[in-house]
């Protein structure tokens, strides 16, 4: 009897202290972590995170049809000075109002032959406010021509002589013989929207040109310099918008296509 009594409380004893055992390890036992809030994956909440003015740039869709009107309109750092070339307005950029290194009106005359382009019309002053702070002011002069949409062209050029990069307004005159002077020129151009400023397409060409620079014995030859690099650069920078409007006429007719009924 007294043993069997024992051996009852001995088990009783191990019961309590394997529960007391179990119970701390689950005490203790911290779990991995919860499932993924998935709505953070849906598209309202990517544009909730979406910085407002990338959110803007995002949104905006083309406008334009085809057939179509395009604007063109040459911009510079503010302060443009060109022996060749009279600029307009202050604030963000200024606006070149003259051509001198789009002499050739074939050039011109090439994008204007571009398949289901209507017209190419040149901004001139007249459209133009005092003060740029974006591309709007230019917007609005192309939707004064009724252009659909804007081709905004700028124009980079550097002198470098022996490796040293100098601004075009220093540039040393009557130069030793051995030193080589390099001028490069960079011409960018973007295709926007005339209503709502969407980026249709972007092109860039470079050219450049050496020669001795005890060539440059006045102001007038580094000028004629740079004209005929800028010409170079230009020339190739109407070839690049060529294939990039190939590439907006390919999309556009897709995405009308796709829209109609």
């Amino acid at each position: 009897m007294v043993d069997r009594l024992f051996t009852r409380r001995l088990s009783a004893g191990f019961l309590v202290v394997t529960l007391l055992s179990v119970g701390g390890c689950v005490a203790s036992y911290a779990a991995p972590g919860r499932g993924a809030n998935m709505q953070l994956l849906t598209a309202a909440a990517r544009d909730q995170q979406t910085d407002s003015p990338v959110q803007e740039a995002l949104s905006r869709q083309p406008l334009a049809k085809l057939p179509t009107a395009i604007a063109v309109v040459r911009i510079q750092a503010p302060g443009y000075q060109s022996q060749t070339a009279q600029c307009w307005g202050r604030g963000a950029y200024s606006v070149i109002t003259t051509r001198d290194i789009e002499n050739s009106d074939e050039l011109m005359a090439r994008l204007g032959k571009l398949p289901m382009v209507s017209g190419l019309a040149p901004i001139n002053r007249m459209l133009l406010p005092a003060e740029f702070h974006s591309d709007l002011e230019l917007r609005q002069a192309a939707a004064a021509l009724h252009a659909d949409m804007v081709l905004i062209y700028t124009l980079d050029t550097t002198f470098n002589v022996q490796d040293v990069a100098l601004p075009l307004s220093v540039v040393t005159l009557g130069l030793s013989p051995n030193e080589v002077a390099h001028v490069i020129c960079t011409a960018s151009a973007v295709l926007l929207d005339t209503r709502n400023g969407y980026v249709y397409g972007v092109a860039e060409a470079t050219a450049d040109q050496k020669q001795l620079a005890s060539a440059w014995t006045n102001a007038a030859a580094v000028d004629q310099a740079r004209r005929r690099v800028e010409a170079k650069a230009f020339e190739k920078l109407v070839g690049q918008t060529e294939k990039t409007w190939q590439g907006v006429v390919t999309n556009l007719t897709a995405a009308s296509s796709a829209s109609a009924p």
